[in-house]
Formats: structure tokens, C-alpha cells, sequence
């Protein structure tokens, strides 16, 4: 059986979906091995670096970040199952995307309802160096009252 010829790096690139940058990045990170190199100094990737890759980025669409994905593979490679390992770092990740949501929709929350205090200040030049109402209420903590917000 003949041995599979090495990739270079824009094959590889082209084969897992990343750009050339990404897998630089990834090398220098130690997330995906150096590459040896030819005599002419090219980078010649074995064939399973494409299957390393798209396992990275899937990892990724799970919310995964890169260090979280290197110490899966570091305990794979030491013939250990990283599955309870992804398992918890999966959940730390929901519970940051769940508090992100809610600091989200507070936001949003806000955000609404100085458009409808926008939306109802009386409108017009206030005197020139004059700054926002609004937002100087809200700097204060307190809601912004309509009716003095005409400067």
C-alpha cells in the first residue's frame, strides 16, 4: 500500500475549511502539531491534520474556546475519554451563555426604554454645550423624568 503523500498548507487549508492564518495560528498556539518541513522549508502536514482540524472547529461550534479544545485532545492523546472533561466544560459555557443572555436582555431592556424617553423629550436646540439628559440621568441611576429634559 502506498503511503499518503503529505498536504501543504494550502491544501490542507482548502481540505478543513480554515484559512492558511488559522493554521499558523494553531501551531504556534500548540493547539495542532508543527508540521516537519521539506528540504525546500515547506510544511508538509500528515493526512489526519485535516480530520484535526474540522475536530477543532466543531469543538468550536459547541462553545468550546482553543484552550478548552487543546486539553481534549492533550487527555486523548494520553488514552484517556475526554468525554466528562468536554462535559463540564460544556456546561461552564452554558452557564456563561445563560448569564450573558440575561445581562443581554437587561440591557435591551434599557436600552427600549431610553428610545421611548428619546422619542417623547421635546425636541429642539437646548443651549450649545448643552449634553444629553438622558444619559446624564441615567449616569445617576435614577430614570430620566420627560419633563426635564427640554435643557
Amino acid at each position: 500500500m502506498e503511503k499518503p503523500r503529505p498536504l501543504r498548507i494550502g491544501e490542507l487549508s482548502a481540505r478543513a475549511g480554515v484559512s492558511t492564518y488559522t493554521i499558523r495560528f494553531y501551531e504556534r498556539t500548540g493547539i495542532l502539531p508543527p508540521a516537519p518541513r521539506t528540504r525546500s522549508g515547506y510544511r508538509a502536514y500528515p493526512p489526519e491534520a485535516v480530520d484535526h482540524l474540522v475536530f477543532i472547529k466543531k469543538a468550536q461550534t459547541l462553545g468550546l474556546r482553543l484552550a478548552d479544545v487543546k486539553e481534549v485532545l492533550e487527555i486523548s492523546s494520553g488514552g484517556r475519554q475526554p468525554c466528562e472533561h468536554v462535559r463540564a466544560k460544556v456546561k461552564d459555557r452554558l452557564c456563561e451563555v445563560e448569564a450573558r443572555l440575561r445581562d443581554l436582555t437587561e440591557l435591551r431592556e434599557t436600552l427600549t426604554g431610553t428610545l421611548k424617553l428619546l422619542d417623547t423629550a421635546p425636541k429642539g436646540g437646548g443651549p450649545s454645550g448643552c449634553r444629553c439628559a438622558v444619559i446624564d440621568a441615567a449616569s445617576l441611576g435614577e430614570r430620566p423624568n420627560p419633563q426635564r429634559l427640554d435643557h
